[in-house]
């Protein structure tokens, strides 16, 4: 089988099947990506770039669209090539968000056009109107409902479209609902678990230990979308009733999803201006290697994990397999693998003081039947069980 794999940041999400696959003799392998894309060694990366952004002048409802239109023809562009020198792929797995898959059947009418359809928008009932710090207004909501017009392009021209949590499927429009199948890519549950002699040295030269009371916080941007001022509130409080717990937060100062704050350089800046905590106890890690991370969830006695309702963090998943006790928001989707009582505890995602409460709870016991839950649930999202489903999605044979 001949499987083009296209996402603008490749690998991203796509990671563990193309990792799998590219060990098969019987596939043959050929990605697209944008030029800034890491890639995956031992898989030929085509890189393509835009060769303009939308045009200053386009409505402004537009310009993402005109973005997906101008992705997708690079994406053509660069493939054309390619086609004319006989390549048809058998078929194609792709991340569609930013438009790169929009005129590939044209391309390659034949094959198998397979979508990881990660989100739809809606300017009510989902994140966009959920938090009323951040109001959406009229022109916002005109804007989200003009950005689906290439997601429901996406949805029609796909032959097959994959999300990867029930919260996601049930966003998409009720006629397409369907034809796309709920599996999660996975996570790498074997590289992940307890381990009682795990260490962290942060960058003060101070080294933390496990079963210290150790609270973590992780995210790929220190932001609202995923509760960072709500924990930033909760932290007087905690630290108070707890003055011997350490808390270590992992996560960007960039802006993945939201805005930054207009009077600050990032969230950090702003909500440490608004609650200064004291830096011998907060340790502020910024983006850390895999190793490092890792040795962040041994060592939490609790992790925290907020998130509007959105798109579900790997994050989330792994400090559950790593045996990490759970306080997370009650939102969508983590109510799909928190229960709350049974494998970890859900709070308010605005109450920053009932968020320190919880956690400060959390700290007096070990809760060892919560982890162990934690990890028994977390084992469903095995990068097994993610290829297992892909390979079915694929039309593929097990090994």
């Amino acid at each position: 089988m001949k499987l083009l794999l296209i996402h603008q940041n490749f690998p991203g999400q796509l990671r563990h099947i193309a990792e799998h696959l590219k060990q098969r003799p019987d596939i043959e392998l050929l990605a697209v990506g944008r030029d800034s894309a890491p890639g995956l060694a031992g898989i030929k990366l085509l890189r393509y770039r835009p060769h303009r952004g939308p045009h200053r002048h386009t409505h402004p409802y537009l310009h993402s669209y005109e973005d997906a239109v101008l992705h997708g023809q690079a994406v053509l562009r660069a493939l054309q090539p390619l086609q004319q020198r006989g390549y048809r792929p058998d078929a194609i797995l792709a991340h569609p968000g930013w438009g790169e898959t929009l005129f590939l059947k044209d391309l390659f009418p034949a094959a198998r056009l397979i979508h990881y359809s990660e989100y739809y928008y809606h300017g009510r009932g989902a994140d966009a109107d959920f938090d009323p710090e951040f109001p959406l207004s009229l022109d916002g909501a005109a804007r989200l409902r003009a950005r689906n017009a290439l997601h429901l392009l996406n949805l029609e021209h796909a032959d097959h479209s994959v999300t990867p949590t029930h919260w996601q499927h049930s966003l998409h429009p009720a006629a397409y609902r369907p034809s796309v199948r709920i599996q999660h890519e996975g996570i790498r549950t074997e590289l992940l678990g307890p381990d009682p002699s795990a260490t962290l040295t942060l960058p003060n030269g101070r080294t933390l230990r496990a079963g210290q009371p150790i609270v973590s916080y992780v995210a790929r941007n220190l932001e609202p979308y995923r509760g960072f001022h709500t924990l930033m509130r909760a932290l007087p409080a905690l630290l108070r009733q707890r003055p011997d717990s350490q808390i270590v937060i992992v996560g960007g100062d960039g802006v993945s999803y939201g805005s930054a704050p207009r009077d600050a350089a990032h969230w950090r800046e702003k909500l440490l201006r608004d609650k200064p905590v004291d830096p011998e106890r907060v340790h502020f890690l910024g983006k850390v290697p895999y190793d490092v991370y890792r040795q962040v969830l041994q060592v939490s006695a609790v992790h925290v994990y907020l998130t509007y309702p959105f798109v579900l963090s790997w994050s989330l998943l792994e400090a559950m397999a790593s045996g990490c006790r759970i306080v997370a928001s009650d939102t969508a989707p983590v109510r799909e693998v928190i229960r709350d009582g049974e494998n970890g505890e859900l709070t308010d995602f605005f109450d920053a003081a009932a968020l320190a409460e919880k956690v400060g709870a959390a700290l007096e016991t070990d809760g060892g039947g919560l982890r162990l839950a934690a990890r028994e649930t977390a084992a469903r999202y095995s990068v097994e069980a993610g290829l297992a489903g892909y390979r079915r999605l694929l039309g593929l044979p097990a090994e």
